[in-house]
């Protein structure tokens, strides 16, 4: 490891923001409502602080970033301070501590983050804070308003993620941020109309969220839907999800695009570091650019209680049931490895009467999106998923998720409750199959501060604690390992998440001048039930 340090909350750094004010839309209390809900609701509530600033960061490389013990204290634009008060957020959790200061000293950034850390705030709000009252100044052509002129969209701003589901959830986080910014942000993504999106792009938008295919699409078309030659910003969220084996025929076109506004930024996040992301980062990113982790790769939230049960084949549907008669009314989801497992446990639990929905990546979008609408609303407080379809879910509650299938995508699956300091209940089937990977699986309760089942407690070595727990790989960062194309992806698998929403009609998938459409929808609350 090269300069590798811990750094401690006392080390906390105060950076002032002295750059032009610019122009900032007027505030707007309707939209405000529509964007960050009544005012007496608003607040992340049920996050613990405490467990979150346990975890501990490690910056790596030449570059060392002083991190931050609050948002005043970033440099942040005053007026994106005032949306980060109305959307809820107190205090930046270790994630946001490093990657907000980093991105507004103007560096390239690769953050290795768990699952829930808050990664979609940290470079969504220093970003747009550093694009706030320039729009005038950088945003391309818009038409008129109530002009039918088509413009060739130019955003200022690229989030590529591998999913359509994330993509649209990080499209609602962008809402939030860019109110009172004059940015429009917007979202393609594979799955929905291609006219539609192409109608959407030609209306203008300066922070563009998509899925690689789409975008490629986009690019390489004739008709000159969309130019990346202004973008100022390239974010790669879920790196390790998109780098498959044909990733550079994808995001090439999209990384390569000619640009004019000087060099761009580019800022990636992973929940590992696979030897495809370190390709891409050598490929892209500046030499010197800001390298941190919090906590370990594909590591776990003490935040959520993990229990692990060991259950034969033939008895799964017994546990399954009892399960959820012992959490009545409590949203849950459970995870399956197939969508035709999907379909069965669906199926079975329907037939017994259980308010129940699914998504798969076999289901239309449509489908999956009104399943998310009953799911999120308490209606059909049962969702079973594939883990691909549920990348990225978050509701903001605490939330039980069963993990059916077994434990080969762990940290992915149970990385879906107790996001960002909340609490969450993650229960596992431990069956035969699930052999192979009980080692890393007790090393990671260990590590987690969990309790152990008795079945699990002889594959931990004699005299190993929670202190001096180790892994195969301990750095994901290791230039002499990638130097030596070591395949190694430095760990268990996680998944980063910037979180779920379903909620969005891809005809209203671009955000007026404020960064929203006065006919978005509200999210649904959760409603409580008193029994299935």
């Amino acid at each position: 490891m090269d300069g590798s340090a811990h750094v401690s909350a006392a080390e906390a750094c105060v950076y002032k923001w002295c750059e032009e004010y610019g122009d900032v839309g007027p505030r707007d209390q309707s939209l405000e409502h529509d964007l960050f809900g009544p005012e007496e609701n608003r607040g992340l509530d049920g996050i613990d602080y405490t467990k979150v600033s346990e975890v501990a960061v490690i910056q790596e490389g030449p570059t060392q970033i002083k991190p931050v013990a609050k948002f005043a204290d970033a440099g942040l634009h005053p007026a994106m301070l005032e949306n980060i008060a109305m959307a809820g957020y107190k205090d930046p959790t270790p994630i946001q501590q490093y990657a907000i200061p980093a991105i507004v000293l103007n560096n390239d950034v690769i953050g290795i983050a768990q699952t829930g850390s808050g990664k979609t705030a940290a470079y969504m709000i220093p970003i747009l804070s550093k694009l706030m009252g320039k729009a005038k100044k950088w945003a391309g052509v818009r038409p008129d308003p109530g002009s039918q002129m088509a413009v060739t969209a130019e955003p200022l701003v690229l989030i590529i993620v591998p999913t359509r589901e994330l993509a649209i959830q990080i499209f609602n986080e962008a809402r939030k941020f860019c109110y009172r910014s004059m940015l429009r942000p917007a979202v393609v993504y594979g799955g929905g109309h291609m006219n539609a999106q192409r109608e959407l792009l030609s209306r203008g938008c300066d922070v563009l969220i998509g899925t690689p295919g789409r975008l490629k699409d986009f690019v390489v078309r004739a008709d000159r839907t969309l130019s990346l030659h202004r973008l100022k910003y390239v974010v790669i969220d879920e790196a390790d999800e998109m780098l498959h084996d044909d990733w550079h025929d994808e995001l090439s076109p999209i990384l390569n695009a000619q640009q004019q506004l000087g060099a761009m930024r580019y800022v990636m996040f992973s929940a590992t570091f696979p030897k495809a992301a370190r390709d891409l980062a050598k490929e892209y990113l500046a030499e010197d650019h800001v390298r941190f982790r919090v906590g370990r790769a594909g590591s776990t939230t003490a935040n959520i209680r993990q229990r692990i049960i060991e259950v034969p084949k033939e008895e799964k549907h017994d546990n399954l049931v009892a399960l959820l008669d012992a959490i009545t009314g409590v949203r849950t989801i459970i995870f399956c490895n197939s969508h035709f497992s999907v379909d069965h446990v669906e199926d079975y639990l329907f037939h017994r009467g259980y308010p129940v929905v699914s998504i798969t990546s076999q289901r239309s979008q449509l489908d999956r999106e009104f399943a998310m609408r009953r799911f999120r609303s308490g209606n059909a407080p049962i969702l079973v998923a594939t883990g691909v379809a549920a990348r990225g879910i978050d509701v903001h509650n605490e939330l039980p998720s069963m993990d059916y299938g077994g434990i080969e995508e762990y940290t992915h699956r149970i990385g879906r409750t107790g996001r960002i300091g909340r609490n969450g209940l993650a229960t596992s089937f431990f069956g035969d199959r699930d052999e192979p990977m009980a080692d890393v699986l007790a090393r990671t309760l260990l590590e987690a501060g969990q309790e152990i089942p008795d079945f699990l407690q002889d594959y931990l070595p004699a005299g190993m604690t929670k202190e001096t727990v180790k892994f195969e790989t301990e750095s994901d960062f290791d230039e002499t390992e990638a130097q030596a194309g070591d395949e190694a992806d430095g760990g268990a698998g996680g998944a980063g998440g910037g979180a779920w929403g379903g909620d969005t009609n891809i005809n209203d998938a671009g955000g007026d001048v404020w960064g929203t459409t006065s006919s978005a929808p509200v999210e649904q609350q959760p409603q409580a039930t008193a029994a299935w």
